[in-house]
């Protein structure tokens, strides 16, 4: 009997197919690879993949970075 072995390539592929692994356009999915991966309508874009630690490490960055970056902008444009 042939097993047959499934790349990692054809698991994103299957992972990123299942709507399973997909929340309010958020991607979740551990044993997919990749950290940034298409959106489900792939034409709009990309996403984090937060079932991927480097992924969970980008939203957040995102998430603390941006609302400090716009304080420390807000503070040096008004001279404080």
């Amino acid at each position: 009997m042939e097993r047959k072995e499934i790349n990692q390539k054809e698991i994103n592929r299957a992972e990123w197919s299942n709507p399973d692994n997909w929340s309010v356009g958020f991607y979740f999915s551990k044993k997919d690879s990749r950290t940034w991966v298409p959106k489900s309508i792939p034409w709009m874009g990309w996403t984090v993949n937060l079932g991927n630690r480097a992924g969970a490490f980008w939203m957040i960055g995102f998430l603390v970075g941006l609302p400090l970056l716009i304080v420390l902008l807000m503070s040096f444009a008004c001279g404080k």
